[in-house]
């Protein structure tokens, strides 16, 4: 299919921002909301993009979007739902961060946090947590994903066994409406299982996006969650059950 200079330009706003809404399209191009709506078909009919009520987003299937295009996503709501969480871990305490473009947002929080130990099987963070003189880095071994710096397999997963920390603090690829953290990658998601059995208490670091998302892998419910800390509040049938499963939700919206 030969894209239109308007269609590039849509999906190219759709792979920085994660989506694409309608009525905002209409008013940025100065064309009405039908012929939006016939560009989003388009891009849909050609696999590029998911249409959802009132827009689109980037199609997912069963691959992740690129790491460098994931890490320019909603980078304003990453920095506040990383600021968030890190308010909400102590100095003198331990933790295991996983891979992802949010828990590497809660990495550059922790730089200023005192005698902390950061267990962690991705190179991103440990290269961020290196400027904090008075953090512990402990790096997983295993094989060095180059795309996006994640170390996963067996090995990474018996590294992550020998310890026992106070947080897990873990991303997803997706979040279904019906709780469960959803990703693409078995081994990456066997290794963040074995972070959250080794862990006293789970945080959940991810923007609102990922529940316009799908993936194929199961790695928990937010049943098994002890707090999830989100840029926008969650669908209320959702909320509710997090309320009976007793899982604390922080909103931390990018104005904060």
């Amino acid at each position: 299919m030969a894209l239109s200079f308007r269609q590039t330009e849509i999906l190219g706003i759709a792979r920085h921002e994660g989506r694409v809404v309608v009525e905002l399209l209409a008013e940025r191009f100065n064309v009405t909301l039908q012929t939006i709506r016939r560009d989003l078909t388009d891009l849909s009919d050609a696999g590029l993009l998911d249409r959802v009520h009132g827009g689109a987003v980037i199609r997912t299937g069963v691959s992740n979007i690129g790491y460098e295009d994931r890490r320019r996503m909603h980078e304003a709501a990453k920095a506040a739902i990383g600021r968030a969480c890190a308010q909400a871990i102590p100095n003198n305490s331990s933790m295991i961060l996983n891979l992802g473009t949010t828990t590497e947002a809660v990495a550059r929080e922790l730089l200023n946090h005192s005698n902390i130990t950061v267990v962690t099987n991705n190179m991103n963070v440990a290269n961020i947590l290196v400027a904090n003189e008075s953090c512990e880095i402990m790096v997983a071994g295993g094989a060095l994903r180059r795309s996006d710096g994640g170390l996963v397999g067996d090995l990474t997963t018996d590294f992550i066994e020998q310890f026992k920390v106070d947080f897990a603090i873990i991303g997803t690829s997706a979040l279904d409406h019906d709780g469960d953290l959803l990703d693409f990658d078995l081994p990456e998601v066997r290794v963040s299982r074995a972070i959250i059995r080794q862990s006293r208490q789970t945080f959940l670091v991810t923007d609102a996006s990922k529940l316009e998302r799908s993936a194929p892998v199961r790695l928990a419910s937010l049943a098994e969650i002890d707090a999830l800390f989100i840029d926008q509040p969650l669908p209320d049938a959702l909320a509710q059950r997090c309320a009976e499963w007793q899982t604390a939700v922080f909103l931390a919206t990018a104005s904060e």
